[in-house]
């Protein structure tokens, strides 16, 4: 892709952003005033913006792909959102499957949670997080496709489109130069390779590189889905970091060797006591590592996230003091918003490449050798040796 080009799909996507923010904002102050104006009567029962409903609303997960509310005759909204499959299991009712579209009333209970309508015995709760309550306070399993799990699928197939895509010249030969989009992943192909295979697994590099470019690419991805209009943070997800990071643990510990495990488990050199406690840090380290996996990928794109949400939504707390406030803030807040949303896209490729050097960094650990007979993989081992 050009430059020229890459730089209209940025304007393309900078366009729909703010659209989307102006909407955004518009909603949200008009939903505002009907609410002051519906509880005018009572003082104590006014209330302004809830910003955290508004900013976990976007960031978490659901079981419909909401993009935005309508305003209709008597100021009742009617949203725009795509209903997903609820797959619900109950022990003694067997599965049930329906749409998440029937449950269309949702009311707040004291404490400020959306409840929606019952139906097949089960409703939804909602405050950050929105889960499946069952009516009867029974047992549920929710194996719903929920937006995550749809973001998940396109990512998926998008990463083996464009992947494929990218792959199909090669079948020319080796020596057939690549062009367009191929050039773009080979460049970043070998840019793993060179920069975080060989240094930290040396001749072990090409075993591990589908799964090194898989975590880079996928993460990356998702990444970048996010970012767009209507989108979901999925790698702001826990869950979803938590996964990864347990792909690598199991692929750390099924690819350890003996010289780890004795240098973990019976450190040489060290006096007994020592010993008993290195050997307690070693063991919890050895856990860490995932968690700090999971928690830095997770941490840095939901904090992205709702930093610009939260910028965003400046505009709706000043309007709400005084309208030519909020009218003059509207710009500095769009400004930094799309400041925040560059930075974000620096941040995609970033966190994708730290988790990918970490990973193979974890792993080059627990498939070192003896010390005493090598000199580092940077320099015993060529280019020439990795076979892609």
């Amino acid at each position: 892709m050009s430059c020229k080009r890459f730089f209209s799909l940025l304007v393309l996507v900078f366009g729909l952003f703010c659209q989307v923010n102006f909407s955004f904002a518009q909603n949200a102050e008009n939903g505002a005033t009907t609410g002051a104006e519906a509880t005018k009567a009572p003082a104590e029962e006014k209330k302004g913006i809830n910003i955290t409903e508004i900013v976990f609303g976007h960031v978490s997960d659901s079981h419909e792909w909401h993009f935005f509310s309508l305003k209709g005759e008597g100021g009742k909204e009617s949203a725009i959102a795509i209903p997903l499959p609820m797959i619900i299991y109950q022990p003694g009712k067997g599965l049930s499957f329906f749409s998440s579209s029937h449950f269309e009333e949702w009311s707040k209970d004291a404490t400020g949670t959306q409840i929606s309508n019952s139906f097949e015995g089960v409703h939804l709760e909602k405050k950050i997080k929105e889960k499946v309550i069952a009516d009867d306070g029974s047992k549920v399993y929710d194996f719903s496709v929920t937006k995550s799990v749809l973001c998940m699928l396109i990512g998926f197939v998008l990463l083996v489109w464009l992947m494929s895509k990218a792959a199909k010249n090669y079948k020319y030969g080796p020596m057939h130069a690549p062009k367009g989009f191929q050039n773009f992943i080979e460049v970043v192909v070998v840019f793993i390779r060179d920069e975080v295979g060989v240094p930290n697994l040396g001749p072990k590099t090409a075993k591990f590189m589908p799964l090194l470019l898989t975590i880079f690419f996928f993460i990356w991805i998702n990444n970048l889905l996010g970012l767009l209009p209507f989108g979901l943070n999925f790698t702001g997800n826990i869950t979803v970091t938590a996964f990864l990071a347990l792909v690598a643990f199991i692929v750390m510990m099924a690819n350890s060797n003996k010289h780890f495990w004795a240098h973990l488990l019976n450190p040489p050199n060290v006096p007994f006591l020592v010993k008993i406690l290195l050997v307690i840090i070693e063991v919890m380290s050895l856990f860490i590592k995932p968690v700090a996996l999971m928690i830095r990928l997770f941490a840095n794109m939901l904090a992205g996230h709702i930093v610009i949400l939260s910028v965003v939504c400046m505009i709706f707390i000043f309007a709400a003091l005084n309208k030519a406030v909020g009218g003059i803030f509207v710009p500095v807040s769009l400004g930094f918003s799309l400041f925040m949303f560059l930075l974000e896209l620096l941040v995609a490729a970033i966190q994708a490449f730290i988790f990918t050097t970490l990973t193979a960094v974890f792993l080059g650990q627990v498939m070192e050798g003896d010390h005493a007979g090598e000199t580092g993989h940077a320099h015993e081992h060529t280019e020439n040796e990795i076979v892609m």
